[in-house]
C-alpha cells in the first residue's frame, strides 16, 4: 500500500513537471504582437481587405471585409512561430469575442506543404473560451481537406486565423490572447 502511495505522488508530480502552459499570443504581455501579417484572396486575384490592430485595451481586432468577387472569399492573417515551444502540449486555448461567423485555427509545420487547421465558431459580441484539442486540426490544401503526415506540433513554423468558406461581408474577431496547454 505504502508503494501505491508514493507511486501515485510521483505520477502526479511527473504530470505536473511535464504539462506545458505556453502562451503564444497575449499584446497585454507584448507577447506575438509585432510579426503578424495579412494574406487575403488577393493573392488569388479576390479583392477581401483585412487589417490588425490593437485596440484600447491591448486586444487584437482582425477586421475586415471578405468578398466573394473575382473567385475571392478569405482573408487571414499569420505569424512565425517555433513549435519547439510546444513539445508535451495537447490543445490550445484562444480568448476571443466575435461576430458570429465561424473561424479557423491555422497551423503550418515546417517541411509540408499542408496547413492544419481547426474551426471555431464565436457568439456575437461575447467573450468565449475556445479550446482546441491537436486531434481537431485537419490539414487542408489550397482550402481542400487532403492526406497528409500528420500534426507534429514541435514542428510548427507559424499559426494563424482564417476566415473563409463562402462567409461574405463584413467580420471583427477580437483576441485577448492563444495559449497552448
Amino acid at each position: 500500500m505504502k508503494n501505491f502511495f508514493y507511486l501515485i505522488i510521483f505520477l502526479f508530480f511527473q504530470t505536473a513537471i511535464l504539462s506545458q502552459n505556453v502562451t503564444m499570443v497575449n499584446p497585454s504581455d507584448n507577447i506575438g504582437i509585432d510579426k503578424w501579417r495579412i494574406v487575403n484572396d488577393g493573392v488569388m486575384g479576390g479583392i477581401s481587405k483585412s487589417n490588425i490592430y490593437l485596440n484600447e485595451v491591448s486586444n487584437i481586432i482582425f477586421a475586415g471585409n471578405v468578398s466573394l468577387e473575382n473567385n475571392g472569399g478569405f482573408a487571414s492573417i499569420r505569424m512565425g512561430y517555433d513549435g519547439n515551444q510546444l513539445k508535451g502540449i495537447s490543445k490550445f486555448l484562444l480568448r476571443v469575442k466575435g461576430d458570429g461567423n465561424i473561424f479557423k485555427f491555422r497551423l503550418t509545420m515546417n517541411g509540408s506543404y499542408a496547413n492544419y487547421s481547426a474551426d471555431f465558431k464565436t457568439i456575437k459580441d461575447q467573450w468565449m473560451n475556445v479550446e482546441i484539442p491537436l486531434e481537431n486540426f485537419k490539414p487542408y490544401y489550397f482550402g481542400r481537406s487532403i492526406r497528409a503526415p500528420k500534426l507534429k506540433v514541435h514542428r510548427v513554423n507559424s499559426l494563424g486565423i482564417l476566415i473563409s468558406d463562402k462567409q461574405e461581408g463584413n467580420f471583427s474577431l477580437e483576441i485577448e490572447h492563444i495559449k497552448a496547454l
